[in-house]
């Protein structure tokens, strides 16, 4: 490892595969996320899942940029979710777009930590659907699995448009500044 991880973008097949459980809580594992911090804080965003940067591990990073620092969730697993809220969300892997998306309002989530201690979270509101958008992409989910077909379909046709934008080096979605969810300038909402 050792160094920034560059951030795989919507159409890398890695991003479609369920990530496997982590048995062995080590170094290796301490170095990914030493790794996936500064590619989470480059991309401004408020969380990073482990097969964003091709890793295939069931393992994010998130920093909601409330005092805590960053924290890591090792084989996360939500038990528990109640109630609806509609809103804006945005992806590192689907950069420059953003979707309204209906999720569970609160959830109950379990997991361990960088020590292998057990964790146990309940969370509402942006910490709720922060965990849920990480935990789809550790199912191998996209946000575009939450529109309807019409939806996707539009969805699909813009992401190409950016797409083509990003490959041929022009300012594209970088330069409008952080997307709701994952920006952490857009924390409210």
């Amino acid at each position: 490892m050792g160094g920034t991880f560059e951030i795989r973008l919507m159409g890398d097949p890695v991003l479609r595969q369920r990530a496997a459980e982590i048995t062995e809580i080590n170094g290796r594992v301490a170095r990914m996320v030493d790794d996936m911090l500064p590619a989470m804080y480059e991309a401004e965003g408020i969380g990073l899942a482990a097969p964003q940067v091709g890793i295939q591990r069931r393992l994010f990073v998130f920093d909601l940029y409330e005092g805590d620092g960053p924290q890591t969730l090792i084989n996360p697993e939500i038990v528990e979710s109640h109630g609806e809220w509609t809103y804006t969300e945005g992806c590192l892997s689907v950069p420059g777009l953003t979707f309204d998306i209906v999720r569970p309002k609160e959830v109950y989530l379990v997991g361990l930590d960088l020590d292998g201690n057990e964790v146990s979270i309940e969370a509402d509101d942006l910490t709720a659907r922060l965990f849920q958008h990480e935990l789809d992409h550790l199912d191998g989910l996209l946000l575009i699995d939450h529109l309807d077909k019409a939806e996707r379909k539009d969805a699909l046709r813009e992401w190409r448009s950016k797409l083509a934008q990003l490959q041929s080096g022009a300012p594209g979605p970088a330069a409008s500044g952080p997307v709701p969810l994952v920006g952490r300038n857009s924390a409210a909402g």
